[in-house]
């Protein structure tokens, strides 16, 4: 795992003494991320240089940047850490109650009117609440990242990520719901128990094959949106990535040997989306008999992973197995995806130069780009569920909005994600849709 340190150096104003900084930091193997200038005095400046290191580097190579006579360090940080105190989120008040008028309007006795109201025509409640643009993002901790069963406390900074991020960029409220792990039915319970507070439900790094049966009882229990993100937001996305590069390579998609490596919920999701759009011949692979069974019975075909990386024309990795895929089995041509994050299955620098035609990972492929237009657009459309419709119309929006090179669009424009909105809720407003759980 790659750790990005800051560190704050000082540095005499001298012909060539960043120079010498610098040749120190490349010495050491490492790569320059970010340079800025915090304070510049008479005869020194105080320089911010960010890098990443690996997590069993040498720290000691950074000391000899104090050993030069124009430098010196004086201090690291890590910015990951420094970003997280405090937590990422918060709740505020829409309002500026400032005046006793705005108090008793907002709460009593002024309150009682629009629950009563609310009472009477509880289709209200959308006009008057925040529910219909909020959403519980929920998690049992059994599946974070590529991380494991770390526990639904230790997997609070994903969900306080994930419900940053619902806000910027979909103006909606995430809200994390941490339960501890359980049976199915109990957490299935626990889920509807809450749900009249949010207008949608995400789940979130739940472990297979428990999440399958969760978010089909909750699907089938409640009249409001359910997605299991690892599933089907890495699906829209992984969907999007692989239009866009079988579209660059003149490439039919649904003709071509698509290997799924991992069968957990993201490698299902994806697997249950490429055969929507139509794929006729798909491959996979996992250590767990289970997994294989579920992958077979949606009619994939069962492999070793040596036999997969020979057979399939495209590749996808979700595994959570850091170097899982070895160079040498990369053949000329193929088109391969290592979505595991933190790190992926095999980096795509060096996939590509073992003959890759093309090669990405989850940091440029994330699901960051599928859960906030999925939920606004179904939110909008007052849809009481999900639909492969749905999901497909979010992945082609995807892919038409890339530009150049890429895969898929900037994760961070604020204009893609209302895109993705308006497809879904295109698609959730159109007849004749297929649900993803239909009971």
């Amino acid at each position: 795992m790659k750790i990005p340190e800051v560190l704050q150096i000082e540095v005499v104003h001298r012909a060539g003494s960043l120079a010498q900084v610098l040749g120190v930091v490349a010495e050491a193997g490492l790569l320059v991320e970010n340079l800025v200038a915090v304070d510049r005095g008479p005869d020194r400046t105080i320089w911010e240089l960010t890098t990443d290191l690996d997590e069993d580097f040498d720290r000691t190579q950074l000391d000899r940047i104090s050993d030069l006579p124009i430098a010196r360090l004086l201090g690291t940080s890590d910015r990951v850490f420094t970003l997280h105190e405090g937590g990422k989120i918060e709740t505020s008040s829409r309002l500026n109650i400032e005046t006793d008028q705005l108090l008793r309007d907002i709460y009593t006795p002024g309150v009682a009117r629009v629950c009563l109201a609310i009472r009477d025509d509880p289709s209200l409640q959308r006009q008057y609440t925040g529910i219909a643009s909020s959403v519980a993002i929920v998690t049992d901790g059994t599946a974070i990242l590529g991380l494991g069963d770390i526990g639904p406390v230790a997997g609070m900074p994903v969900m306080e990520g994930k419900a940053a991020l619902f806000q910027q960029l979909a103006g909606l409220s995430g809200v994390p719901i941490l339960v501890e792990p359980g049976a199915v039915d109990e957490i299935v319970d626990a889920v509807a128990r809450i749900a009249p507070t949010f207008g949608a439900i995400q789940l979130e790094d739940i472990a297979a094959p428990a999440c399958f049966e969760i978010e089909r009882a909750l699907a089938a229990r409640l009249d409001r949106p359910v997605l299991h993100d690892d599933q089907h937001g890495t699906a829209v996305v992984a969907l999007a990535a692989l239009l866009t590069a079988t579209r660059s390579h003149d490439l039919d998609l649904t003709a071509c040997v698509v290997g799924q490596i991992g069968l957990g919920a993201a490698g299902i999701g994806i697997a249950r989306l490429l055969q929507h759009h139509g794929v006729r011949r798909l491959i996979g692979t996992d250590l767990r008999d289970d997994a294989v069974a579920t992958f077979t019975t949606l009619g994939g075909e069962a492999r070793d992973l040596e036999t997969l990386m020979a057979e399939a024309d495209v590749v996808i990795a979700t595994t959570g197995a850091r170097g899982l895929v070895r160079p040498d089995w990369v053949r000329d041509g193929q088109l391969i995806l290592a979505l595991t994050n933190p790190d992926p299955e095999i980096e795509p620098q060096v996939a590509l130069a073992h003959g890759a035609r093309y090669a990405a990972d989850g940091k440029a492929v994330n699901n960051v780009l599928g859960f906030p237009g999925l939920f606004r657009g179904a939110l909008d459309a007052h849809a009481p569920a999900f639909s492969r419709e749905m999901l497909a119309a979010a992945a082609a929006r995807l892919s038409s909005l890339a530009i150049g090179d890429h895969l898929v669009p900037d994760a961070l424009d604020r204009a893609v994600h209302a895109q993705v909105a308006a497809a879904v809720y295109d698609a959730a407003l159109a007849e004749h849709q297929t649900p993803l759980y239909s009971g």
